[in-house]
């Protein structure tokens, strides 16, 4: 069964809102095993939402349409639909007492306008209201389906969990295309889309006819590239074992070229990541930040559990901190060997097994000779005192929030490897 979203809305077409019920409608969807291949947005204009409703129900065996259910003339989903279905609107005067009595409950007199809630597609099926005014609609157009709900997040969500999934599974049981839809998502750091997409470049080419399994490509800013895998399944089980194998061949894939870029998989963080490898260890960590001005500290403390494994850290942003509380040698900040000595002092200052730095020029002006970009990563652990030289792209947000998260990733991978 394909499923086609609508979001009706001019706010949604201006930027003005953003579209988070399509998200989480094809969120639920997936989860259900249900495919959904298509998502449209259409502003309030009656012609317009005519051809989306039509292109939609010409590809799609069922529509969700989000808004345009509200008591003001611009709300003209049910309208579009009566055409759609050929048939009247008629109103329903139990809608008419139901909101009535809403508005009565609250000490408010129901205003005239909210009547055109009650006015419903004949043939059509209510969906009736319990979260606000407008109630939901089931609209049968020969053999595929539309189902019409409010704009307002929770009063959708309500409807598609109550009525909505109910009916879609059954359409589905009943079509005998149940199916089972599973994803993981695999979290890199360190090199671009086009260099992912060429390493796995290999397996797309042998999924061109296999539509059980996809690949696809999440460019996420400051979080690195995800690569999210898709297995559709005949059960649970089977579309386990699919996802499983194909993360195995994935995997094997980029880091074979690539080497050791994926941090993590799903939701875990590049700081999650690094808390299990600290916590499995036994071990604690200090930071002491220039350039990122405690943007470090900030992503660590954010991990739940925190202060089991994380000491703190020094902003050592002005050279005479650097020189006086972290020993650093007086010279050029934006250095290796600053970043190194900055590491070495907060690590004996906080009493740490491991002192992560970072030093470097967030710009726009150039530092020590150094130009915007240039950043230097330092770590002390245990008798290994090393750095690692980055240049990073973009204006100085951008730059200290690359800095941050690269600077985690070179702690990553030097826990790794001490393993």
């Amino acid at each position: 069964m394909r499923v086609e979203i609508v979001a009706v809305g001019t706010e949604l077409l201006l930027g003005q809102i953003p579209d988070t019920n399509s998200q989480w409608l094809g969120e639920q969807l997936a989860a259900h095993g249900i495919a959904s291949q298509f998502h449209q947005h259409v502003g309030d204009n009656h012609e317009r939402i005519l051809l989306v409703f039509r292109t939609a129900l010409a590809r799609s065996d069922a529509v969700i349409v989000c808004g345009g259910l509200g008591p003001t003339q611009d709300d003209i989903t049910r309208a579009a639909l009566a055409e759609v279905m050929n048939v009247p609107l008629e109103r329903h005067e139990e809608i008419v007492e139901q909101i009535r009595s809403m508005f009565s409950s609250r000490g408010r007199s129901m205003p005239e306008n909210n009547l055109l809630q009650a006015d419903v597609p004949r043939g059509a099926t209510i969906i009736p209201q319990t979260r606000g005014t407008a109630p939901g609609l089931i609209c049968a157009v020969g053999q595929k389906v539309v189902y019409a709900v409010p704009g307002v997040p929770y009063e959708m969500t309500d409807m598609f969990e109550r009525a909505i999934l109910p009916d879609l599974v059954a359409r589905q049981a009943a079509a005998g295309t149940t199916s089972v839809i599973t994803s993981r998502v695999l979290r890199t750091w360190g090199a671009s889309e086009s260099a992912l997409a060429e390493a796995v470049a290999p397996r797309f080419d042998e999924l061109v006819d296999d539509d059980r399994v996809t690949i696809a490509f999440l460019a996420s800013g400051i979080e690195g590239i995800k690569v999210r895998l898709t297995a559709r399944g005949d059960d649970a089980s089977h579309a386990t074992s699919l996802l499983v194998h194909e993360e195995s061949l994935v995997r094997a894939l980029i880091e074979e070229r690539l080497g050791d870029i994926i941090f993590g998989v799903d939701d875990q963080t590049m700081e999650d990541v690094i808390a299990a490898q600290l916590l499995e260890r036994d071990l604690t960590l200090a930071v002491a930040e220039s350039v990122t001005g405690g943007l470090i500290a900030s992503r660590l403390v954010g991990v739940v559990g925190a202060s089991k494994w994380f000491r703190g850290g020094v902003v050592s942003y002005a050279s005479e901190v650097k020189f006086d509380l972290l020993k650093v040698p007086v010279g050029p900040v934006v250095s290796a060997v600053a970043a190194e000595a900055m590491a070495s002092g907060v690590r004996a200052l906080l009493h740490a097994d491991v002192g992560l730095s970072v030093t470097g020029v967030a710009g726009p002006e150039e530092q020590d000779g150094q130009p915007a970009g240039t950043v230097f990563v330092g770590l002390s652990f245990g008798e290994t005192l090393q750095h690692a030289a980055l240049r990073l792209p973009g204006d100085r947000p951008l730059v200290r929030a690359y800095s941050a998260i690269s600077s985690l990733d070179v702690l990553r991978r030097a826990l790794i490897a001490s393993s």
